[in-house]
């Protein structure tokens, strides 16, 4: 019998900033909630928006890392694996689904073209660098793999930024 795949990409921006927590046993974990937009149009041909909340989870010193450099707002490509736990709360049984990331890319996504959901921030969001910054670290193998092209294409598809060209770059 063949295995099952269980693999999720998402692109989109965090809600508010990542919360970093340390298990008993010292590893890090940072919680984050990453909206998706989807525009469609309805069954009257008037243009609709959804836009989807996911709980995404990074472990280990990826997880510290990301702390350092992510913030509200900032728009990420993850990929990873859902999994679902159950717990009792007041007494009522609970389940919860997350997205377990193995990959972050940071798209570098001016805020102009960040969803309205995410956009009521209290302060806009400055993307540092024009180029993609990739924070994957841990786990074998050496990179090249599907996900690495899956994201790199994800990516690569992201609006990038206008530069006025300087005197270097004109032909004569």
């Amino acid at each position: 019998m063949s295995e099952g795949l269980n693999r999720v990409i998402l692109l989109g921006n965090l809600g508010s900033d990542p919360e970093l927590r340390y298990t008993q046993g010292g590893t890090a974990v940072l919680n984050m909630s990453l909206a998706t937009n989807e525009s469609f149009l309805d069954r009257n041909k008037e243009r609709q928006e959804r836009t989807d909340w996911h709980r995404v989870v990074v472990w280990g010193a990826r997880a510290e890392g990301l702390a350092k450099i992510l913030a509200k707002g900032a728009c990420v490509l993850v990929e990873g694996g859902l999994r679902t736990s159950s717990f009792e709360k007041d007494g009522l049984k609970r389940s919860r689904t997350e997205v377990h990331a193995r990959e972050i890319c940071l798209t570098g996504r001016p805020p102009s073209v960040v969803p309205e959901a995410v956009r009521e921030m209290d302060e806009p969001f400055e993307p540092e660098a024009a180029s993609v910054v990739r924070a994957a670290g841990g786990g074998g193998g050496g990179g090249g793999g599907a996900s690495t092209v899956a994201a790199r294409r994800a990516v690569a598809r992201a609006p990038a930024r206008e530069e006025s060209p300087s005197e270097d770059d004109l032909p004569y």
